[in-house]
């Protein structure tokens, strides 16, 4: 073999291995390299722990803070439409105060319960006792004559507050006053201060006594309270 020979066989051999070191970093430069896990790919975190009773925040509103031991149990809630608080004790009061019927000869049997009746424009917030006219109307219990009044709506009226001024006593379609009655008196339990009719409003064939009782506000106004069923305070 001369050296032409031997030089074009190493020529063809460094093209031949020039060729095959290329198309192998050719092969490598295409091959796929793994992304980055992300986080939908990820495991699962664990999730973050559930708050016990007694960490739970007051606002979440979905769990309620356990009681402390020996605590009492929350007291039950008083039924829809029952006298609670304020009311209730009102209430209480003026049945321990054993108020007399207001008109004479009546009887607890013939009252009948009308506090929250319609009338035109608002609630009625008194009870109606019938009876003929002229019979004669008591007081309830001891007090003073606040007021006098002769009212487009009641006629002949009578305003009286009890001796600690915390109630005032009315009574309206009055035929007339007691002889002599006048604001100002002190009037006893059961002592007359006027008859009944049908002044003001009232039904001209319907003689009856229309009273009210009104929890009494702090500046003692004759004209200003609060209403209060006297039905309970009058049967007992």
């Amino acid at each position: 073999m001369n050296l032409r020979h031997v030089l074009a066989s190493g020529l063809l051999g460094f093209v031949l291995g020039a060729f095959v070191v290329a198309s192998f970093q050719n092969v490598a430069g295409h091959r796929e390299v793994p992304a980055a896990p992300t986080r939908d790919s990820a495991v699962d975190e664990p999730a973050a722990a559930i708050p016990s009773p007694a960490t739970e925040t007051a606002t979440t509103g979905h769990v309620s803070a356990p009681a402390a031991p020996g605590a009492a149990p929350a007291s039950p809630v008083a039924p829809s439409g029952a006298p609670a608080g304020p009311a209730a004790e009102v209430e209480r009061e003026l049945v321990a105060r054993d108020l007399t019927i207001p008109v004479q000869g009546v009887t607890a049997e013939k009252l009948v319960r009308s506090f929250t009746d319609a009338r035109t424009g608002h609630e009625h917030d008194a009870i109606d006792i019938l009876a003929p006219r002229n019979t004669p109307v008591l007081a309830v219990e001891d007090g003073t004559i606040a007021k006098l009044f002769l009212s487009k709506l009641g006629g002949n009226t009578i305003y009286q507050f009890d001796p600690s001024q915390r109630f005032c006593y009315y009574y309206a379609h009055l035929q007339r006053y007691a002889d002599g009655l006048k604001e100002g008196d002190a009037v006893h339990r059961g002592q007359v201060i006027g008859y009944v009719g049908t002044s003001g409003n009232a039904p001209p064939d319907t003689p009856h006594l229309h009273f009210a009782i009104s929890v009494l506000n702090g500046d003692h106004h004759w004209w200003e309270g609060t209403p209060v069923d006297p039905y309970d305070a009058l049967v007992r």
